[in-house]
């Protein structure tokens, strides 16, 4: 089964080139590792919420524009082979200490895929969320998650994908838990879905909002701390 390895990461709006020529640098390595696939994508719809939202979940600056990105790996055994040779690569190192953003602010962690729907192919555009759902609700949550994708392909989107916390550590400045505020009982949850463009992702969206199937999807967790925002692929590799 495959596995995911998510992130969201602070960068200031001055260092957008800099940023993608920082990953065209670095995904490679990953692929090279055995990553199928990397997602950059810049900060585009990102609202601010009343509880939790992506700015708050990486202490975003006024300056800094918020990237959500991931790698996708065929199985969790391929994931962690490739983290140990990266950590264990000098050139790392040196690169980590070029980085064009605060890498203590910066939230990673790997995810278990629950429901991956669709086809993978290079979105227009890309919805990003993050959610705390208590560890008793993991069927509840994904009944609900292929329902809500089945309306989202209808209207437009080409994947939706939901997957369940597995290796999120601690962080000292920030971390996943702390994102969403999740609770002992709580897992988070690293969720995206791809659609064609914005166009594709506003129309679709309008469409979903009107069906009465959405409106009768119950949230197995707290939406008011849920994160959600908009993003812009810079690098699909």
């Amino acid at each position: 089964m495959s596995y995911i390895d998510g992130f969201v990461i602070a960068v200031p709006t001055a260092n957008k080139q800099k940023f993608i020529e920082h990953a065209r640098q670095l995904d490679p390595i990953f692929l090279e590792l055995g990553a199928i696939r990397v997602i950059e994508a810049w900060g585009d719809d990102v609202p601010d919420g009343k509880v939790t939202d992506f700015k708050g979940a990486v202490k975003a600056q006024p300056d800094e524009v918020v990237v959500f990105s991931w790698l996708e790996y065929p199985d969790k055994a391929t994931r962690d082979a490739a983290n140990k040779k990266m950590m264990d690569d000098p050139k790392m190192k040196d690169m980590g200490k070029s980085m064009p953003f605060d890498g203590m602010r910066m939230i990673w962690g790997g995810f278990q895929p629950i429901n991956d729907s669709g086809k993978s192919s290079k979105p227009g555009y890309v919805d990003g969320c993050l959610i705390a759902v208590p560890k008793a609700n993991k069927a509840a949550y994904k009944e609900m998650a292929d329902k809500h994708a089945a309306v989202l392909k209808e209207f437009g989107a080409t994947r939706t994908v939901d997957a369940w916390a597995d290796d999120v550590p601690d962080g000292k400045v920030t971390d996943y838990k702390g994102a969403v505020k999740a609770k002992p009982d709580e897992v988070v949850v690293f969720s995206w879905v791809e659609w064609p463009s914005k166009e594709a992702r506003d129309k679709g969206w309008d469409a979903a909002q009107k069906d009465p199937r959405m409106k009768d999807l119950k949230m197995p967790f707290d939406g008011q701390r849920l994160v959600y925002g908009g993003f812009a692929p810079l690098l699909d590799q």
